[in-house]
C-alpha cells in the first residue's frame, strides 16, 4: 500500500511528511535546491491507543504543529542566506515550545474566545441554541474574513504557489504519475485533506459540540471554548480523514464542498520551478519512507 503522505508550503519551499519521516526542499537565494531531512518519533506509532478515533486527530495535529514550525525556521534561514554562511536547520525546544504558545493562544482569542465573547456581550438572544448557532456564523466569518485579508497580501502569493505546488506533487503521487512538473502541473491545486478544509471544519463541528452547553457564564464560555478544542479537532481529523479516503464519492465531495472552495483563497497556480521544488520534498520521503519499517503502524496525515 502507498504511503500516506501530507505537507505543507514554507517560504520559498515545501515540506513533505510521510508516516514517518519529513523532508524540507528550499529553493535558495542562488537558485539551487536545498533539502533537510528528519524522522518522526510519533507515539502513534509505538501506542494503540493513540491511533482510537478522535485520540489520534489530537496527536496528528501537535505533530503536524511541531514539524510545519521546524519546515518554517529552516526555509527562512535558507531563504536569508548569505554566500558562505551556514544554515541553522534546527529549533531549540524553548523556541519551539514558544512558537506553540503564541499560534495556539493567537487562534484561541480570534476564532474560539473572541466570538463567543463578542457574540455574548453584544447579541440579546437568550435561547441556547440560538447563541451557539450565532456565535458559529460569526465564527466562520471572521475565518472567512482573515483568509480573504492575507489572500490580498503580495508576499504570501509564492506561499500559496507553494501550497499549490504541494498538493498537485500528491496528487499527481496518489494517481500514480511519473513525478515530473511537466505532468504534475496538469493536476488539481485542491486536495481534500488540506489543513484549510479541516480548520473550516474545526468551527462547523463547534457548532455541534458548543450545543451541549447552550450559552453558560462567561468564564464557563471561555472554559469549553479551550478545553474542548482537541474534541473538536479530533472529530474534525476524522472527517477529513474519511473524505480523504472516500474521494471519488460525488455525494461527500459535495457536502465538503465549501472546505474545498476555500482553499481558493489558500492557493495560487505554480511555476514549474516551484513544482521541481515540491517533487523533490516528495521523493525524499518516499524514498525515506521505503527504507522504514513495513511492519509500522499505519498514520494518515493531511495534505
Amino acid at each position: 500500500m502507498a504511503a500516506a503522505i501530507g505537507g505543507q508550503a514554507v517560504l520559498e519551499g515545501v515540506m513533505m511528511r510521510g508516516p514517518s519521516n519529513w523532508a524540507v526542499a528550499v529553493r535558495k537565494p542562488d537558485g539551487e535546491i536545498a533539502q533537510v531531512c528528519r524522522p518522526i518519533d510519533s507515539p502513534m506509532a509505538r501506542h494503540r491507543v493513540f491511533r482510537l478515533p478522535v485520540i489520534r486527530g489530537v496527536i496528528a495535529l501537535g505533530e503536524s504543529l511541531g514539524i510545519g514550525f521546524r519546515a518554517l525556521a529552516i526555509s527562512a534561514n535558507y531563504a536569508a542566506q548569505e554566500e558562505g554562511e551556514e544554515v541553522k536547520t534546527e529549533l531549540t525546544r524553548g523556541q519551539l515550545i514558544f512558537a506553540f504558545a503564541v499560534a495556539i493562544v493567537f487562534a484561541l482569542l480570534l476564532f474560539k474566545v473572541g466570538p463567543a465573547l463578542l457574540v455574548d456581550k453584544l447579541v440579546p438572544v437568550h435561547s441556547g441554541a440560538g447563541f451557539v448557532l450565532i456565535e458559529g456564523v460569526v465564527r466562520v466569518a471572521i475565518f472567512l474574513i482573515y483568509l480573504s485579508v492575507i489572500s490580498l497580501l503580495p508576499d504570501l502569493k509564492r506561499v500559496f504557489q507553494y501550497h499549490a505546488a504541494e498538493h498537485k506533487a500528491i496528487n499527481a503521487y496518489e494517481a500514480g504519475e511519473e513525478l515530473v512538473p511537466e505532468n504534475v502541473q496538469r493536476f488539481s491545486l485542491i486536495h481534500p485533506r488540506c489543513g484549510t478544509a479541516f480548520l473550516l471544519w474545526v468551527m462547523v463541528v463547534a457548532i455541534f459540540v458548543f450545543a451541549f452547553f447552550g450559552r453558560p457564564a462567561w468564564y464557563w464560555l471561555i472554559a469549553t471554548r479551550v478545553l474542548l478544542l482537541p474534541v473538536i479537532a479530533g472529530i474534525a481529523y476524522e472527517l477529513i480523514r474519511f473524505a480523504g479516503k472516500h474521494s471519488k464519492n460525488r455525494i461527500l465531495m459535495t457536502l465538503l464542498a465549501p472546505g474545498l472552495w476555500l482553499q481558493r483563497l489558500t492557493t495560487r497556480e505554480p511555476s514549474l520551478d516551484q513544482l521541481e521544488v515540491s517533487i523533490r520534498a516528495l521523493k525524499e520521503v518516499l524514498q525515506l519512507e521505503g527504507r522504514s519499517r513495513q511492519d509500522a503502524a499505519p498514520i494518515e496525515v493531511m495534505a
